[in-house]
């Protein structure tokens, strides 16, 4: 639909030509009526007046086009405007209005006469806003009325040109249902419940189900759709909005923009944020929703990129791959830029074809919520593939630090301090100890550590690490330790916890370079509700409550969401592995409890422990664990190791003869079932690695005990992993060496294991 024509004649136009044509009329009579000499001097002084009257009114007539010309250039910006709008010339004639000029006053000739039509007084408050937005540029007054205030703006688009705007101060927000909009209500079943008039008119009558309105059964929200109308099928933008018991209203806006009879449909209508923006990103349009949600007030010099960020490659390319159709990725995640809080839209792009150009409507739909959800599993996602980075290492890498510490310790076994490969051989078995705690540390970040929790007293725990904290933080710094008094009881792996606490508080001290204060805060904190915060939800409860404080440094704000991720370091290189706070973080997620980070630079940073609280009794520890024994041991009996990797093999079967055991070897599960077939053979313990080629270690292990029940056995692992869980039905005598380990924790777990299943046979 075109605008509206502008007014073509004045009355001063029309005035000047009359006086040209009473002239003309004049001199052609003057002969018959006047004397020569008369007729003569008029027939001159007529010529000459008509031909000056002419010529203003064909200069006047000129200005006039030229002023219709303009103010037709300017009329598509502002033709579907939502508020009353008119273009006048410096006079007060209206040359052109709106369509929302709906009401008998907008429609009057003159401003000044609108404003006697509106009750705002005879006209005098439009000339001074004219004269003011001349001068000024802009020019905007709030004007009262019969029917109220109404807020008056007035611009000059050039020097001959006002631009009016005319508006309610305080209009109220529509209500979809109450105005004629093209809009129908859906059940959740699909069948129509109400269609306003203009949904009618579009789509050619009454309808009762929505798969009659839509070319496809996949209705797409917020996206181009095509649409069944009365004028055949129709590309429509749909937006569409949630209501209760699974209703739905659904609106449509032609790609063509074109508006329909008797409707009141606009832009600010909508029930969802929309922008109106140019195909280079400039916004030309915001409505009510898209105001609310952006947090900001816009102006015409405002570009889409102003207001949301995140793309990943630039906002102008993506949108005028939208605007020539180069495209179907026409949604993206992204976040708009307020500062007071962050909020995450699904921005939907949809082409808008009007008059004689392309424009393009953005539709923002808060994701904010879904956004943390998908962080959460974006989290949960890296921790699984860390897990299974770390688990792979550990299966692969700790086999050969196995091998490799354990050679290194036979060759060490029959060498002294004075040897001159003793120091040569110390350096192999220091680093690989080295290296294996690298492992473990990734173990512990991605929470497949084998862990021994015990029940034991906080205060205990702290008293204990005390001296051990003292020699860590140095002469510069001072650490006091405040526990409360009430006796508080977790549930954790005791030497784990004691590690998280180290590694808080060599953290602490390495922020405070220049000496300062630690302090560790130990106390009861019971929550009556759920507690939310950094995208963790701590369930109501009582818990024991941690705190690790120091006054150094402190961390910038765009760091502290990866403190925990491993080998994130601020330190220089060769001073941190990063894996010190990702560790602490694996450790204590491990054991069901919860770690926060409170920071601010140049004041410090604060980290707060949350475990549950346990019963004040001690726990039995689970069988699997092994202590170590100081004596050296010495034994008898016959082991079967099963261990797929041959240098690990020969590394535990060098060592367990080395100590008097008699060593049958397999590679395989199944190498191992075939020796067990011999019911004549004794053996009295099986020391089997976890994970194997075919059938694994708790699997061969299972089988073989059906035929003898009381074999002890040891697990061998990498790590902690599906394979050997807490919930393993393995008996009593079953206990778990991790790799790599030493020749002496090998012979004495096998010779506790041995002893332990005489004991329990006996």
């Amino acid at each position: 639909m075109k605008p509206p024509a502008v007014t073509k004649w004045t009355a001063r136009s029309r005035g000047v030509i009359a006086v040209a044509v009473s002239l003309t009329a004049l001199m052609g009579i003057a002969p018959f009526v006047l004397p020569s000499s008369f007729s003569t001097g008029l027939l001159v002084a007529g010529g000459a007046l008509s031909a000056i009257a002419f010529g203003w009114a064909l200069h006047h007539i000129r200005q006039r086009h030229l002023r219709q010309r303009d103010a037709q250039s300017f009329a598509p910006a502002i033709h579907y405007e939502t508020a009353p709008c008119l273009i006048t010339d410096l006079a007060g004639r209206v040359l052109y209005r709106n369509l929302a000029c709906t009401s008998a006053a907008l429609t009057q000739e003159t401003l000044p006469d609108v404003f006697e039509a509106m009750g705002a007084g005879s006209g005098e408050s439009a000339a001074i806003l004219g004269e003011a937005a001349q001068f000024n540029g802009h020019m905007s007054e709030d004007v009262p009325t019969r029917s109220g205030t109404i807020r008056v703006a007035c611009a000059a688009l050039n020097a001959s040109l006002l631009l009016w705007r005319i508006a309610q101060k305080t209009a109220p927000l529509p209500v979809a249902t109450g105005l004629d909009l093209p809009m129908i209500t859906v059940a959740e079943s699909g069948t129509i419940l109400f269609m306003s008039a203009a949904a009618k008119s579009f789509l050619g009558g009454r309808l009762t189900k929505i798969d009659d309105v839509f070319d496809t059964q996949a209705l797409v929200p917020s996206d181009m759709n095509a649409v069944r109308t009365a004028r055949g099928l129709t590309r429509c933008f749909i937006l569409e909005k949630p209501l209760k018991g699974g209703r739905r209203e659904i609106y449509f806006m032609p790609a063509q923009g074109q508006r329909f009879a008797n409707s009141g449909l606009s832009i600010e209508d909508l029930p969802v944020a929309v922008i109106k923006t140019s195909v280079e990103g400039d916004i030309l349009i915001a409505n009510k929703m898209a105001r609310s949600l952006l947090g900001r007030r816009l102006s015409q010099a405002d570009h889409l990129s102003d207001v949301v960020e995140g793309l990943g490659r630039p906002l102008r390319g993506w949108l005028k791959e939208a605007a020539e159709e180069r495209s179907d990725n026409l949604h993206e995640f992204l976040r708009l830029k307020r500062e007071n809080k962050e909020v995450f839209v699904q921005v939907t792009l949809g082409r808008l074809d009007e008059e004689n150009h392309t424009s393009l409507f953005v539709v923002l739909n808060d994701a904010t919520e879904l956004k943390t959800l998908e962080a959460k599993f974006v989290q949960s996602q890296k921790m699984q593939a860390i897990g299974q980075l770390a688990g792979g290492i550990a299966h692969d890498f700790n086999n050969l630090l196995t091998a490799i510490s354990g050679h290194c310790d036979l060759l060490l076994h029959d060498k002294d301090v004075s040897d001159p490969d003793y120091s040569d051989l110390m350096q192999i078995y220091q680093n690989s100890g080295r290296a294996a705690g690298l492992v473990s540390q990734l173990l512990a970040y991605s929470r497949k550590q084998t862990l021994q929790p015990v029940t034991f007293a906080l205060a205990d725990s702290l008293d204990d690490l005390g001296t051990l904290l003292d020699r860590l933080v140095g002469e510069t710094v001072s650490l006091n330790v405040h526990v409360d008094s009430a006796p508080q009881f977790i549930n954790v792996d005791r030497q784990q916890f004691e590690q998280v606490i180290m590694n808080l508080v060599v953290n602490a001290r390495d922020a405070m370079p220049e000496g300062g204060e630690i302090e560790i805060f130990a106390d009861p904190l019971t929550l009556t509700e759920p507690l939310s915060r950094d995208r963790a939800v701590v369930p109501a409860g009582n818990y024991a409550q941690v705190r690790v404080v120091d006054h150094g440094n402190g961390i910038a704000p765009e760091n502290q969401s990866k403190v925990f991720e491993p080998f994130f370091t601020t330190k220089r290189t060769g001073e941190g592995t990063g894996l010190g706070l990702s560790t602490a973080y694996g450790i204590v997620k491990q054991s069901g409890g919860f770690i926060f980070l409170d920071s601010a630079l140049g004041q410090g940073t604060s980290f707060t422990l949350l475990f549950p609280v346990a019963s004040p009794h001690p726990s039995v520890e689970r069988p699997i664990a092994l202590p170590k024994l100081a004596a050296e041991p010495s034994g008898a009996g016959v082991v079967l190791l099963v261990e797929d990797e041959a240098p690990v093999r020969a590394f535990a079967s060098r060592a367990l003869q080395l100590k008097g055991y008699s060593v049958l070897e397999a590679d395989c599960a199944e190498a191992a079932l075939d020796i067990l077939e011999d019911d004549a053979l004794q053996v009295d313990l099986f020391v089997t690695d976890v994970v194997m080629p075919g059938m694994d270690g708790p699997d061969w292990v299972r089988k073989a005990r059906t035929q003898r029940p009381e074999t002890g056995v040891i697990f061998m692992s990498g790590y902690a992993e599906d394979h050997l869980s807490e919930e393993e039905d393995l008996g009593d005598n079953a206990g778990f060496l991790p790799k790599p380990f030493s020749l002496a924790e090998l012979s004495h777990a096998v010779e506790r294991q041995i002893n332990s299943s005489a004991d329990a046979a006996v």
